[in-house]
Parts: structure tokens; sequence; C-alpha cells
């Protein structure tokens, strides 16, 4: 039986995940959460979500999900299954767990967890990071409390009433970088007439990125050391 003691106490659940970009903001939060003695549990599949939470010591428990697709295939009538199981693990662990609140990353992973607290009539709150919401996080903002973007453009894609401009959480221990550490880390040498270039990109915009890269990486490499993400 809980105590007076544990009921007071705080409780959060994360969830987000299928790609690290959902992901990497939840770790930029949770030290503040772990200062403000906020319980954490981490909601997500056995997927690389999994794998960066549990590097933080953090509660992590697996649900199955299924992508959301926007076009026809055979595989949608598995996926919802999967969501569907996925909804009722999360009822489950919603209800043992009794969180205050609810944080969303986006990303398939997310929506079961979410459509759960509102079932369970549990405060949402979600976060977009991309220019232009994806499925999920559309179908979330539909029953979200509060929802968080990072580009001003975005305020267009969300009901005004609940929607708030925060940019995205950065995690603090990027301040404090050291330049020969990372150039030992990415095997690189020093070198004053070839500045490093650090080369990224996410969701749609990763793909013509990397064939840029992979197209001109002859010639960048004549001027430049590349970081290639």
């Amino acid at each position: 039986m809980k105590t007076q003691k544990d009921l007071n106490k705080k409780r959060i659940v994360l969830t987000g995940g299928g790609t690290a970009g959902h992901v990497i903001p939840q770790l930029a939060i949770i030290p503040k959460l772990k200062s403000q003695n906020w319980q954490i549990l981490y909601i997500g599949t056995n997927n690389i979500e999994k794998t960066l939470v549990e590097k933080e010591n953090i509660d992590f428990a697996t649900i199955s999900a299924g992508k959301l697709r926007r076009y026809f295939s055979f595989k949608n009538f598995f996926d919802i299954l999967k969501t569907i199981s996925g909804i009722i693990t999360s009822l489950k662990l919603i209800y043992k767990y009794k969180p205050n609140i609810i944080f969303s990353k986006g990303g398939f992973v997310s929506f079961p967890v979410c459509f759960a607290a509102f079932l369970l009539k549990k405060p949402v709150i979600t976060h977009e990071s991309d220019l232009s919401p994806g499925l999920a996080n559309k179908m979330i903002a539909l029953i979200s409390t509060k929802i968080l973007y990072a580009f001003p453009e975005t305020k267009k894609y969300l009901p005004i009433e609940k929607s708030f401009l925060t940019g995205i959480p950065i995690r603090s221990d990027l301040k404090d970088g050291n330049i020969d550490r990372g150039i030992n880390i990415c095997g690189l040498t020093p070198q004053k007439n070839k500045p490093i270039i650090l080369i990224m990109g996410g969701s749609q915009g990763a793909t013509n990125i990397n064939n840029f890269v992979i197209k001109n990486i002859a010639l960048l490499t004549k001027s430049y050391q590349i970081i290639h993400i």
C-alpha cells in the first residue's frame, strides 16, 4: 500500500522515439527534472530511445507501437494491432505509475502513450521540434493540454490557444565542450589549413544533405576535414 509520502511525490512520464531527434531533447531536461525531485518513467519501444535513456539511469518501460503512414500499405494492418497493444500496455503503466503529467516529444512511439493518458484524464504536454508537425504530433495535438514548438513558422499548424513558442531544449554540457577531446573522438588531426566542418541533418532534409556530401566528398575533403552525422 502506498503511503501519503509516496502519493505526494512528483511523477512524470516521458515518451517519444523512433529517431534520436525525438529523444535527445528529452535528455536535456532530465537533469532539471532530477534537481526538482521528479520521479521519471520513460515509455518507449525497444528502439534507439531505450538505448539512449537507459544510459541516463532512468526507469524505462517498453511498449509496442505501429508506424503511422499516410499511404496504403499492408503493413498498416499489423501496425494498427501494434498500436492498440501499445495503448493497452500504456493504460496499465500509467494507471499503476500515477504520473502528474506526460511529456511527449513525438514520433509514432508517443501516440499510444498520449492516447492512454488522455483516456485516463492525465495532462499531456507535447513538444514539436520540426518546422511542420508529423502525423503523430498532429494527432497528439488534438488531445494535448499544452503544445510547445521550436520555430515561429510552426505556429500556423497548431491550435493557437494552447501553443507556446519555446525553442528546443539544449543539454547544458554542450557549453563545456573541449576541442581537443572532440578531435580525438572523431579521429581527426589539428590542421590550420583544413578547418573542421560538421554536417548533419534529420527527417525530410537528411536525404538531400547526405546525397550532397557523398557526391562532393572528394572536393570537400581537399579543403576541409568533415564530420558527417
